[in-house]
C-alpha cells in the first residue's frame, strides 16, 4: 500500500487513543509508526483529551527521537471537549464542550507543544458544541491557518446540519467529519451523514469501526447474528478474520470512508491494510446490513 498524499486523510489511519494503555517507549512509539508508513498509512489520529491529556506529549516523545519521523507522517488530532478535572487547571463542577475562539485557538497551541512540531496538519472539533458560535468558530479557524498553525480543519461527530452551519462560515472547505460507524453502530447510513460527505466529496473518518469490541465480544442478538454473518462472507471471500471482512465492507461505501484502526498490535494493522484486497458483492454487503438490522430490506 503506497501512502497517498493527494487526498487530505488516507484510507487507514493509526489512532492513538489507548498509547498510554499500549505502554510503549519512545523508541516502541517509532516501531509502530514506522511500521504503519511502510504499510501505506501516513495518517495518525489523537485528541487533546486522550490519556488525560497525556497521549499527544508521549507521541511527541517517540516523534522528539526520530526528528525525520514527522515529515512522513501527518497528525490529525481534536479539541473541544473539557473533563471536570483539576489536571493542568481545568478545574470545572462538570464535563463540558467549549468552542469559543479562545478556546480552540489555546488548545492548537498547546497540541503544537505536545508534539513538538510547528504545525497540525488537520484539527477537528471533537463533539457539537450546543453553544457553539460559528462566526467565533471561523474566526479561530482562520487565525491558526493564517499563522501556519493548523493547515486543514475538520469535524467530529457533527450532524449533517451542523455541518453545513459551519462550513457557510468558511472560505476553505472541512476535509471530514469523523463519526461511529461499523456494522454494528450504522445510523450514518440513514441520518444522511454520509449522503453528506458524498454530495461535498468529502471523506468521513469512522471512528470505532470494530464496535469497540462488541463485534467479537457481546452476547446480545445483534451481534451474535452480525458475527455468524461475518463467519460466513469471511469463508466466501477469502478473509484471514472477522476484522477484515468489516473493514472491506466499511470500505465499500462510495464516501471512501478513512478507517481509524484503534489497535497498537503491528500485525493487526498489517492485515488491516491487506483487506484492501478483499472484495464484497453487493449482495454480501446487505446480507452483513440485514444481519445488523434483524430484517430484510423493503
Amino acid at each position: 500500500m503506497t501512502p497517498n498524499f493527494s487526498r487530505p486523510i488516507g484510507r487507514m489511519v493509526l489512532g492513538f487513543w489507548r498509547l498510554l494503555e499500549w505502554q510503549m517507549s519512545p523508541q516502541q512509539c517509532v516501531a509502530f509508526i514506522e511500521h504503519g508508513i511502510e504499510q501505506g498509512i501516513i495518517d495518525t489520529d489523537h485528541a487533546d483529551i486522550y490519556g488525560q491529556y497525556d497521549c499527544e506529549a508521549a507521541f511527541g516523545a517517540a516523534l522528539k527521537v526520530a526528528p525525520g519521523l514527522r515529515e512522513q507522517i501527518r497528525i490529525i488530532t481534536k479539541c473541544g471537549i473539557r473533563p471536570a478535572l483539576a489536571k493542568k487547571g481545568l478545574a470545572g463542577k462538570a464535563n463540558h464542550y467549549d468552542s469559543s475562539k479562545a478556546h480552540i485557538i489555546a488548545s492548537a497551541q498547546q497540541s503544537l507543544q505536545h508534539f513538538g512540531t510547528d504545525h497540525l496538519d488537520v484539527l477537528l472539533i471533537h463533539r457539537p458544541d450546543y453553544l457553539m458560535n460559528v462566526d467565533e468558530m471561523a474566526e479561530a479557524f482562520n487565525t491558526l491557518k493564517q499563522n501556519g498553525d493548523v493547515l486543514q480543519f475538520g469535524v467530529s461527530n457533527f450532524t449533517p446540519s451542523q455541518f453545513a452551519m459551519l462550513k457557510s462560515r468558511l472560505d476553505f472547505p472541512l476535509v471530514t467529519n469523523q463519526i461511529e460507524f461499523s456494522p454494528y453502530e450504522m445510523k450514518a447510513l440513514d441520518d444522511g451523514t454520509l449522503d453528506q460527505c458524498q454530495q461535498l466529496r468529502v471523506h468521513p473518518m469512522l471512528w470505532s469501526p470494530l464496535a469497540g469490541g462488541r463485534l467479537f465480544s457481546a452476547q446480545d442478538e445483534k451481534a451474535l447474528r452480525l458475527r455468524t454473518t461475518l463467519e460466513q462472507v469471511g469463508n466466501e471471500i477469502g478473509a484471514a478474520s472477522l476484522d477484515q471482512v468489516v473493514f472491506a465492507w466499511l470500505a465499500m461505501h462510495p464516501s471512501e470512508p478513512s478507517i481509524v484502526l484503534g489497535t497498537g498490535n503491528a500485525e493487526r494493522v498489517s492485515a488491516a491494510v491487506a483487506s484492501a484486497q478483499l472484495k464484497l458483492e453487493r449482495e454480501q454487503w446487505y446480507r452483513i446490513w440485514q444481519a445488523s438490522t434483524g430484517h430484510s430490506v423493503p
